[in-house]
């Protein structure tokens, strides 16, 4: 089926331009969302119309959104994952934990729908497209590291911790008994009497 767009679709093409797509998606998705109509040739005549709209809503969604796209460009974001032998995830790094944290570090209210990504399920590091707008499309680092490093991290300060408390208990422990030792060690105070048995 031939279709004119009507707005930009991603991945398939800008206003004003006349595609042929499968009839379902026509009929279910493009037609039903606005995004396109039937390519007559009534519906053609307005094609320069629609292409000069487009573009004006283009430009000025572009300024509007060429700020964010730069911060996303600098954005770093590290995840800790479980990780098995083989270096796979046991679970996986998705477009809505991306999103969340790309929301909460740059204060914005973008929708998963707009990461292009599979879920990620490897150690290392990833660079995620976000799709702001048809041409603006940056890209985020990510950065998937195991968990079980800083589990060793811990381990390894609660055993060091551990042994510093041992130590102090044990010369704690110490020190009573250490006077306890002198006051036997020493003599008899010069007042006291000393009797001897003969």
């Amino acid at each position: 089926m031939k279709v004119m767009l009507l707005k930009d679709v991603y991945n398939l093409g800008r206003a004003g331009e006349v595609k042929r797509v499968a009839d379902g998606y026509a009929r279910n998705f493009l037609i039903p969302q606005k995004l396109a109509v039937l390519a007559t040739s009534g519906a053609m005549t307005y094609v320069e119309k629609i292409k000069d709209a487009a573009a004006k809503q283009r430009q000025l969604l572009n300024e509007e959104m060429s700020g964010l796209a730069e911060q996303l460009a600098a954005l770093e974001l590290t995840f800790k994952a479980k990780v098995g032998e083989t270096g796979k995830l046991y679970g996986s790094i998705t477009q809505q934990m991306i999103i969340d944290a790309i929301n909460e570090r740059l204060k914005t209210d973008l929708d998963r729908h707009l990461v292009e990504s599979q879920p990620l399920r490897d150690v290392g590091e990833h660079k995620v497209r976000v799709r702001l707008t048809f041409d603006l499309t940056p890209d985020v680092k990510v950065l998937v590291e195991s968990d079980e490093e800083k589990k060793e991290e811990k381990t390894a300060k609660r055993k060091s911790s551990r042994k510093t408390e041992a130590e102090k208990e044990a010369a704690e422990t110490a020190r009573p008994a250490q006077p306890a030792a002198e006051e036997e060690a020493q003599p008899d105070s010069p007042g006291a009497e000393t009797t001897e048995t003969v």
